[in-house]
């Protein structure tokens, strides 16, 4: 949680819960997945995070943290095209946000964003922001193998406890500086979610949107809304509605996005000092607050809801839009485990209309393809080891 003191008045409207706006129904693939969450896997990433120190800025911790981040993200599959370190500077030190990208399958240029802070100050900051650091490993752990239709940014910012300087950065030099704009269905926060030892955790705080530009409050409100219905659905936690307020969805909501988050409902007296530790929390309730999120991430991001994804995740996750496309493919390289490969076109001819090789692919490459004529054609994405073939339509 950031240094500003979290504010204690809770506003009358935000006593009991919403009416329901948008039609949700259970779905058992959703639960499938999101039971998935292992307890381990929270324990263990919770001290290990606790056992990298105090991550403040310029630290030798802060960077063994992201060097940890980003080995997690490996060990579960995702591949280093898929991840993006976001560097600037303040105070005179260098701080790195990590951005991991997972391509949705139907409109890969709509992103869902997950996120949370790894810095910490004063202590370890085990829960404020260990907590929501090892939810969002867990999300993503569990959601790699699952198509969405909506693209995916998992982001681990950096900065957070000096004022929001890692948030800040990325939405004014990449929300901003992508031409044209990022287009963000919604930003979905997770901030100090661990608990307190020896209460009974049983319940989340969902937080919306209450403030200025107001232009995004209502729609803050559905998505909070749902977020509330997903905890019911997909897990046994209890709901309490408050405002958004000083975590690093507010310069998404500064920038006019649709925000929405998580926070500990029993708010934890170790915030900002050496007892910020796994013994002062409730891991378990970190647990059941992953099979929230896991849920809510499907819903947001529309996860398919069928039992098998081998056709998926058999060419490597690999996508080309947009599909039919009339000027520029874009080559998404998916999971694929290396960044050389070789692109042609095939006319339904059988003849070769196009081929370049490509050294030090990005995640997601593009080429001009308005020069061939209007048709079907086969797509053909080759490495040393793999060859991908797929039907592209050029209008």
């Amino acid at each position: 949680m950031n240094f500003f003191k979290r504010k204690i008045v809770l506003f009358l409207l935000a006593i009991g819960s919403l009416q329901t706006t948008t039609a949700q129904t259970f779905i058992q693939r959703y639960a499938d997945v999101a039971n998935q969450a292992s307890q381990a896997n929270i324990t263990n990433n919770l001290t290990q995070y606790e056992a990298l120190g105090v991550k403040r800025k310029g630290t030798v911790a802060l960077q063994n943290t992201l060097d940890w981040l980003k080995n997690k993200y490996l060990s579960y599959g995702y591949t280093a095209g898929q991840m993006m370190e976001d560097s600037y500077s303040y105070s005179g030190f260098t701080c790195k946000n990590l951005v991991l990208t997972k391509v949705g399958t139907v409109y890969p240029n709509t992103y869902v964003i997950i996120c949370g802070h790894y810095d910490s100050i004063t202590g370890t900051g085990t829960n404020d922001n260990g907590s929501g650091t090892v939810v969002l490993l867990e999300v993503a752990r569990l959601l790699q193998s699952i198509p969405t239709e909506y693209s995916i940014k998992f982001i681990n910012f950096s900065g957070e406890e000096d004022g929001l300087y890692g948030s800040q950065h990325y939405v004014s030099s990449v929300v901003n500086g992508t031409t044209p704009k990022m287009d963000i269905k919604l930003v979905f926060n997770i901030d100090e979610v661990g608990g307190v030892a020896g209460m009974v955790n049983n319940t989340i705080t969902c937080e919306r949107d209450t403030g200025s530009p107001t232009s995004n409050n209502a729609a803050s409100n559905t998505i909070t809304n749902e977020l509330i219905t997903c905890v019911g659905l997909y897990s046994t936690l209890n709901t309490f509605l408050n405002y958004a307020y000083a975590s690093d969805y507010m310069p998404f909501e500064n920038n006019n996005e649709v925000i929405t988050g998580f926070f500990e409902k029993n708010e934890s007296s170790h915030r900002h000092t050496a007892t910020d530790l796994l013994v002062n929390m409730d891991p378990v309730y970190v647990y059941k607050i992953s099979k929230a999120a896991t849920g809510a991430m499907m819903h947001f991001a529309k996860a398919s809801a069928t039992l098998s994804n081998i056709d998926y995740n058999a060419d490597f996750q690999i996508s080309f839009f947009p599909n039919p496309t009339k000027g520029r493919l874009n080559i998404n390289l998916g999971t694929l485990p290396i960044n050389n490969y070789t692109f042609s076109l095939i006319d339904i001819q059988g003849k070769q209309v196009y081929k370049d090789s490509i050294p030090n692919a990005k995640q997601i490459e593009t080429i001009d393809v308005s020069r061939f004529s209007k048709g079907v054609y086969l797509g053909v994405l080759e490495s040393e080891e793999n060859r991908i073939t797929k039907k592209i339509v050029i209008e």
